[in-house]
């Protein structure tokens, strides 16, 4: 489904919102307390300006008694099975945000990933997967770094752990190439990279990833991942929690030069090993 006739689903997916909403004679405030929402919430779902996660629709539609219909029309809108149920809402997040901040303890995030290491992963997370599968999956992962070559592109802040530049996924001539990448990318400006080195030892986030998403017309996000499922995080409280977490480990983190150097001295000792072998 293109953008455009997504987004026009998801405003016909708002009016009926408001339409079955005030049929039961509820305010917005009303239907958002019954479905653990606030009423802003409720309004933005209406005007089509934040999409609303798989259980406020189901419950939505309990409260509504509309015989799961916002349920399936979630689950039609949210459609692309190249990705995980749970990672859906955030591809389409990722296309409207103004600014995305991220930190990953263990692998290269899918919008600086190259094929060769994006196969790499998704071959060792699915060893028995046709080769159809793993071409679609890199693919659509590819796809979603369109959004870094937009005019209208998000800041893009990404904090890597050292953990991250050392293994040689793919081998040393795809590390090589995905470490220069990243390299060309910050010396264009288009990310700002910062590395946390194993010498700082314990940090802000040593659970799991984290994304953080901002916008113009709705309020902060933040996404947390583990290898098997993740969870998107709206209520302010924690989203304020998060934020925290970021500016902690940014703190922690190498300047963006330092970090430069240490990605391409990397890049460059995987191309020493390529060479070799």
């Amino acid at each position: 489904m293109a953008n455009g006739s997504r987004q026009a689903a998801w405003e016909f997916f708002g009016t009926e919102l408001k339409r079955h909403r005030e049929d039961r004679g509820l305010t917005q405030v009303e239907l958002g307390a019954r479905v653990f929402v606030s009423g802003a919430y409720i309004g933005q779902f209406e005007q089509a300006i934040r999409k609303p996660q798989l259980d406020i629709a189901q419950r939505i539609d309990e409260v509504l008694q509309t015989d799961g219909i916002f349920e399936r029309a979630w689950r039609k809108l949210i459609d692309d099975k190249r990705y995980a149920d749970y990672f859906a809402a955030v591809v389409e997040l990722e296309r409207t945000a103004t600014k995305i901040a991220e930190f990953a303890p263990t692998v290269v995030p899918g919008l600086l990933q190259t094929a060769a290491y994006a196969r790499a992963v998704t071959i060792a997370a699915n060893p028995f997967v046709t080769d159809e599968y793993v071409e679609e999956k890199v693919t659509a992962r590819l796809e979603r770094q369109h959004i870094l070559k937009d005019a209208t592109r998000p800041e893009y802040w990404v904090i890597l752990h050292e953990g991250v530049l050392r293994p040689p996924v793919g081998g040393p001539e795809a590390m090589a190439e995905q470490l220069e990448h990243i390299a060309g990318l910050m010396r264009e400006r288009k990310v700002w990279v910062m590395v946390v080195p194993y010498a700082a030892g314990a940090h802000a986030s040593m659970t799991g990833s984290l994304k953080l998403m901002e916008f113009d017309d709705a309020p902060p996000v933040a996404y947390t991942e583990t290898s098997f499922s993740g969870t998107l995080l709206d209520d302010p409280a924690v989203v304020k929690r998060a934020q925290r977490a970021y500016d902690l480990l940014r703190g922690t983190a190498l300047s963006p030069e330092a970090s430069l150097d240490l990605i391409e001295s990397a890049a460059e000792d995987f191309r020493r090993c390529a060479s070799t072998t």
